[in-house]
């Protein structure tokens, strides 16, 4: 018999505690509402070598369809987190001098895969015009702002870190967005999360695709990750119904089963529809974050 539990997989925070990681360690939780919209704040820490990472999760159902005021709401919401991650992160102020460098991670050609490359398209880059167009670059009222789609390490035969790591030795940025796809262990978090953290990001791991990760370590800047969840593994899916059922211990059978989802994932019918309202969000939300005030 072996537990089911081994084979289940989320890259959210929100879900820690109730996968609960022998390594991983939840110091504190805060929950609040603001509107339709519920907040998490959570800090986790490494029990090997004692670090601390902090995550904030927006939850909001059908966070893809908002529009008008709520729409206003929400991505404001999301970029006061963002500056505030910022500024604990770098020790500097939001300026005309500050600058971000925003890489979409992903897939394009694939819809669950596309919200990193969706949202760096739409973000309206600025660092050419500091020079180039002064008058502009003062009237947009942002800061200088770069973003880029680095690909995946199928298309372009380079891994994603070492593009990041050469983007960031060329624009000398102040912090890292780092956008991606997610998974998540509940369908209900499909598309409804947007998860920010101080962490970092490991490219593909959430289809266990795992790529030298993008953090502070790797490229000598902070890195902010802002993920939402499109896809679930069928055994994750397998294990929910047996956890409802009551089943935690698995015979060869039902092993077999779990082990060949690993392979495949769930993503809803509309995802394109979904990857093209959640990426308009949060590049509204990076540009919220970085106006200069």
């Amino acid at each position: 018999m072996k537990n089911a539990k081994e084979y289940t997989r989320s890259d959210l925070a929100v879900e820690a505690d109730r996968r609960k990681r022998q390594e991983t360690e939840i110091l504190s939780r805060k929950e609040w509402t603001s509107g339709r919209a519920k907040i998490t704040e959570m800090v986790l820490k490494n029990r090997e070598n004692n670090e601390e990472k902090r995550y904030t999760t927006f939850s909001y159902d059908r966070l893809w369809e908002i529009e008008g005021e709520e729409f206003e709401r929400v991505s404001t919401l999301i970029a006061r987190e963002i500056r505030r991650f910022t500024r604990a992160l770098s020790g500097k102020e939001i300026n005309n001098d500050f600058c971000i460098l925003v890489a979409g991670l992903g897939n394009l050609d694939i819809t669950a895969d596309s919200v990193g490359p969706l949202t760096a398209k739409k973000i309206t880059v600025t660092r050419h015009l500091r020079n180039m167009a002064p008058q502009i670059y003062e009237d947009l009222g942002v800061c200088e702002i770069s973003a880029f789609l680095p690909g995946v390490l199928g298309q372009t035969g380079i891994e994603t870190l070492e593009l990041i790591r050469g983007a960031v030795e060329n624009s000398e940025p102040d912090i890292v967005i780092a956008v991606d796809a997610l998974a998540a262990r509940s369908c209900e978090r499909l598309a409804t999360t947007v998860q920010l953290s101080d962490s970092g990001i490991n490219p593909g791991s959430g289809i266990g695709n795992l790529r030298k990760a993008i953090s502070y370590e790797t490229l000598g800047v902070p890195v902010i990750s802002l993920g939402v969840p499109t896809v679930v593994d069928s055994s994750t899916l397998v294990y929910e119904a047996l956890m409802k059922a009551g089943i935690d211990d698995v015979g060869e059978d039902l092993r077999s089963v779990l082990e060949n989802g690993k392979s495949f994932f769930v993503t809803p019918k509309e995802s394109d529809v979904i990857s093209d309202g959640i990426s308009t969000i949060l590049a509204e939300s990076i540009t919220r974050a970085f106006t200069v005030s």
